[in-house]
């Protein structure tokens, strides 16, 4: 049964009010750094927009949880599921490997089917330092916005307020954030609030950040190496590019178009099969989280 949310008592109404405060400044001093703070720091450095995007996440997500865990709960990061253990270790890669797994189904299924083919990309090669900085900053990325939509303000919300209560609107916030991205569309918003759903169900069956963590990173790291878009960019670490066959609308929702895999259909297909994945895998349940007083 979900927690009540009637406010017919005064300790019931301080009880959500103490949540909508803890939630709210978690919220107020991620905006504060993810839109203004960071990114300036950043940009006035001289960093390409991609650098930017990605740092300026993992920094305002990672001072954000910071603050509100040492302002509300004494704590530290560990408290949001991020203490490195034997179980963390396994479901990091229980989650690399169904993130992985995802973009290589997306991409090998055009590939075995004639949809598609891998082409050369005209002055490009594999470059070994090129790749090990794309997969840190994906790294990086990837932490950032599981600290950010699956951290304190999720959590907290989780408890006040049950799951399904939480996990649908933070995923519509999580598809929301990606909208300035390039070659954005209706399909690409749908499937990213879809991955919303599956890491906030993710964090629920694991009790720790590095089941999500490792999805999402396994997910954004194996697309650029498979030759694809990334979120509308392209990254071109390999010096292959996946070329689709078809083109036209059907073409288009297939493939993603410009934005990549993540707009088109065979995303939305894979999304739903990580469900069951989940539902399977051998994931260890972890117990840290933000305390449930105010």
């Amino acid at each position: 049964m979900q927690p009540s949310l009637q406010i017919s008592t005064p300790d019931q109404r301080k009880k959500i009010l103490g949540l909508l405060l803890r939630v709210g400044v978690f919220a107020l001093i991620a905006a504060l750094g993810y839109y203004f703070v960071f990114p300036l720091i950043i940009a006035f450095l001289g960093a390409p927009v991609f650098v930017i995007s990605t740092l300026g996440t993992f920094a305002a997500a990672a001072v954000a949880n910071t603050l509100a865990l040492r302002i509300y709960e004494r704590g530290n990061l560990s408290d949001i599921g991020l203490g490195w253990t034997a179980a963390s270790r396994r479901n990091l890669s229980l989650g690399m490997l169904g993130g992985i797994g995802a973009a290589m189904a997306v991409v090998a299924l055009p590939l075995v089917l004639r949809l598609a083919d891998f082409e050369p990309v005209p002055n490009e090669r594999l470059r070994w330092p090129s790749l090990l900085f794309v997969s840190i900053l994906l790294l990086f990325g990837a932490v950032g916005e599981e600290m950010l939509f699956r951290g304190y303000g999720f959590q907290v919300l989780v408890k006040g307020m049950g799951p399904f209560a939480t996990i649908l609107p933070v995923a519509v916030l999580f598809g929301l954030a990606h909208s300035q991205n390039l070659n954005f569309g209706p399909l690409a918003l749908f499937n990213t609030m879809l991955w919303g759903v599956v890491l906030g169900y993710a964090y629920l069956r694991s009790g720790d950040l590095w089941l999500p963590i490792g999805l999402h990173f396994g997910w954004n790291w194996a697309l650029p190496l498979l030759g694809a878009n990334l979120s509308g960019f392209t990254m071109d670490v390999t010096g292959y590019a996946m070329h689709w066959r078809i083109g036209g609308k059907i073409g288009g929702l297939l493939s993603g178009g410009a934005y990549g895999p993540e707009g088109g259909w065979l995303t939305t297909a894979v999304a739903i099969g990580l469900f069951f994945y989940l539902g399977k895998a051998p994931i260890q349940h972890q117990d840290a989280s933000p305390t449930e007083e105010a």
